[in-house]
């Protein structure tokens, strides 16, 4: 690698100057967070480095802490949750986090930050599904590549997880996901090999399942054949923190560092297999030199680790937290949408809810920051208003101040507050304890309380705006109809209350859009009914119709569609283009739009562009996201948005042929705001390659009649048979061999041997 010739010392000569003993234990850790050293004779051989949590802010373990670290860190800057960084749709946005985490891991002398993490959301009950970007792989890649690209330009490192296919909490250690490699592909691996092959991360991460009953840390197709003989992965992969059952296994599959430290235990199970032939010591070494290579390039940073601007780091934080809030309704009340909130509306303004006052701004588990300071809604709100607005809690959170009146008392209070105001703003949201790493929801509602505070404010004053909290998606059907206006700020980090009060007063015109489709019902969802799971397995059964791909092919209605999210403007698409070139594997579409912003403020567009192929072999979506990109127009201004498709774009993986495959013909090329907000759609016709299925002699009788060679042959054959049509149409499915074996169309053995050997030359 380039950054050995600038390393302290040479990997190679280093290497060869250890022992078997040695490098095996460099391939486990020191203690929870640290790599092992090398020392002899008191001079340090390999010294150590520090690995520490993220993914969406620095998450050291302070001196003393326990050996999680959860209940004392450093001070870090908590920036928005990965839910809410997806909903932004903004690269640049995502590639400057990063380089603010970045040198803020840098700033405090660790060599790489656990994150991001691209897991696609297959379930919203899924209890991590904060710290993941997207039910789509395109968003989820994309902005997880930009994160990458950002934190390693500060000269440290990051860890892509969890590899592959950890899409729950429930049994999560042992589970194994059960799924076809089509939808491998085409889901849950394209995020990661995006990143991979455009950033390459300095690690991956395996997850702690398995995959189709073979654990991830000593899975050799995942770990080998995909992640580094396909893509071209040059870096390191190191477990999740007690995924490894196998050490042994797992050296020989491809997992190079086991943390956290074993206390020497699989360090001698690994010297023991070499020894006794079991274990390649060209295997050890192999994984010893990606250790030692991520420790060269982790010196000049720790060497050098500078400092970081608290302040400023806290202001993109709420840059960022305000481009993830989606508006997901603003519906008029006496003739007007009631956001944004003018200056004299905001003054008349009384605000309910204690997540207004204590806010849900990051998720539970080894993602937990300790914020370098914290704001909230309601001082934000009092701040721009320049008078103390009203409040009223309406219901109790156990991260808040203790109040001992009864929740009857507190609904009270909150109508009273609420029966004189101009408007209501409304906080509700999944409390804490709802949804951490560590477990799954069981439903998607939120708590019987808010919704009965809600019910009864309306009542009072039906001007009702509410503001959302929570890490996935929330079942608002039961309740949004008492809430002309309902925007969601997930959890928006240690500046999201700020960042809210921005986009209702209209200081920031809201851009987010919907990374997961929000469905009417937990049981109208794609995994509803294999999710989590029994006995040890779970049946990926919906394949790749996964989100939105699910919700069109069944025509179910949702409450928002993935892409969905209202602005402060309007805007206005028209001359859409699609230009094909080149074929098969070289085929490519270029996607042009014109995007005007027809309304009276600043503000941005996300243009998406999806692709259905309705023709092919198999099974493919309506549609499905194929890219995408974030303009932002003055009021009045037009921009032609490009965007290209290439090859990959309009393939599917074929489950027989085992790559992927271009088939030729008419596809659909569709321009819009959302999923189900489509502005244009063009057919194309795409020249494809010949995916034509080798001919066996159990092929049936319907796939030699299409074949391009063998069909006919077999035509003539039955064109002088005396099988009747209705013979004949039983006969379509019925393999060749029967058909010869029962003697029909004049075929036997030996005749249907030549014709498959003449199929196939």
């Amino acid at each position: 690698m380039d950054d050995d010739a600038a390393a302290p010392f040479d990997v190679e000569r280093v290497l060869a100057s250890l022992t078997l003993e040695e490098k095996a234990s460099l391939l486990s850790g020191l203690d929870f967070w640290h790599t092992q050293p090398v020392v002899r004779d008191g001079q340090t051989v390999v010294p150590s480095v520090m690995v520490t949590d993220g993914p969406h802010g620095l998450r050291k373990q302070a001196d003393g802490a326990d050996h999680l670290g959860i209940g004392d860190s450093v001070p870090a800057t908590c920036f928005p949750t990965a839910a809410a960084l997806g909903s932004s749709w903004d690269a640049d946005l995502l590639r400057r986090v990063g380089e603010a985490l970045g040198r803020e891991t840098r700033a405090n002398d660790v060599a790489v930050l656990l994150g991001p993490g691209v897991n696609i959301k297959r379930s919203p009950l899924c209890g991590r599904n904060f710290e993941y970007f997207s039910e789509d792989p395109v968003v989820a890649g994309a902005l997880a590549t930009a994160l990458v690209e950002g934190v390693q330009s500060r000269g440290v490192g990051t860890s892509l997880k969890h590899f592959a296919a950890n899409n729950q909490e429930a049994d999560r250690m042992r589970v194994s996901a059960d799924v076809d490699e089509r939808t491998l592909r085409e889901i849950y691996l394209p995020a990661f090999e995006r990143v991979v092959t455009r950033a390459q991360p300095w690690t991956v991460m395996c997850a702690y399942n398995k995959v189709n009953g073979v654990y991830a840390s000593q899975h050799d197709w995942l770990l080998t054949t995909v992640l580094r003989d396909e893509w071209g992965f040059d870096g390191l992969v190191v477990s999740d923190w007690g995924a490894v059952r196998d050490r042994v296994a797992g050296v020989a599959a491809g997992l190079d560092l086991e943390m956290p430290s074993s206390g020497g235990r699989t360090d001698a199970e690994v010297v023991a297999a070499v020894r006794s032939g079991a274990l390649d010591e060209a295997e050890v070494d192999a994984a010893a030199r990606r250790v030692l290579r991520l420790v060269a390039r982790s010196l000049p940073a720790l060497d050098a680790p500078g400092s970081f601007d608290v302040d400023a780091h806290h202001t993109l934080a709420r840059e960022a937290a305000a481009a993830g809030t989606v508006l997901l309704r603003n519906d008029p009340v006496d003739g007007a949408p009631l956001l944004p909130l003018a200056p004299e509306a905001l003054a008349g303004v009384a605000v309910v809810g204690e997540l207004a006052r204590t806010p849900r701004y990051q998720g539970a588990g080894s993602s937990q920051v300790n914020p370098t300071r914290l704001d909230d809604a309601l001082g934000a709100l009092r701040a721009a208003a320049g008078a103390d607005l009203p409040f009223a809690p309406g219901y109790a959170v156990a991260e808040g101040p203790a109040d001992d009146r009864s929740p009857e008392a507190l609904v009270a209070e909150a109508v009273e507050t609420a029966r004189g105001a101009g408007t209501v703003l409304v906080f509700l949201g999944l409390p804490a304890a709802y949804e951490s790493e560590g477990y799954d929801r069981d439903h998607l509602d939120l708590p019987a309380d808010q919704v009965a505070l809600l019910r009864a404010v309306a009542a009072a004053n039906p001007r009702v705006v509410v503001v959302l909290a929570g890490g996935s998606a929330i079942s608002v059907a039961p309740w949004q109809d008492a809430a002309p206006a309902l925007l969601t700020g997930w959890l928006g980090g240690q500046a999201g209350g700020s960042a809210v009060a921005d986009v209702l007063t209209g200081a920031v015109t809201p851009s987010g859009k919907l990374t997961e489709t929000l469905p009417l019902r937990l049981e109208d969802t794609p995994a509803h009914g294999s999710f989590p799971g029994e006995l040890g397995h779970v049946r990926y059964g919906e394949g790749v119709l996964v989100g939105y791909r699910w919700y069109d092919a069944r025509k179910v209605d949702v409450a928002y569609p993935f892409g969905h999210g209202l602005s402060y403007t309007t805007f206005a698409y028209d001359d859409t283009t699609a230009e094909v070139t080149g074929s098969g594997t070289g085929s490519r579409v270029r996607v042009t739009t014109r995007v005007t912003n027809t309304g009276a403020v600043a503000g941005a567009e996300v243009v998406q562009v999806y692709v259905g192929d309705p023709h092919a072999q198999v099974q493919r979506p309506e549609r499905e996201l194929k890219a995408f990109a974030k303009v932002r127009l003055e009021p009045g201004e037009s921009q032609v948005v490009a965007l290209d498709l290439d090859a990959r774009d309009l393939s599917y993986w074929h489950p027989v042929l085992r790559r992927w495959v271009i088939e030729g013909g008419e596809f659909r090329v569709a321009v819009g705001a959302s999923s189900r907000d489509l502005r244009a759609e063009l057919a194309v016709d795409v020249t494809g390659e010949d995916v034509t299925l080798p001919l066996r002699e159990l092929s049936t009788l319907g796939e030699a009649l299409a074949h391009p060679v063998a069909g006919p042959v077999v035509r003539r054959a039955l064109d002088g048979s005396p099988i009747d049509p209705g013979m004949l149409a039983m006969a379509t499915d019925m393999p060749l061999a029967v058909i010869a074996d029962f003697g029909l169309a004049g075929f036997d053995r030996d005749a249907l041997a030549r014709l498959v050997e003449d199929a196939n030359a």
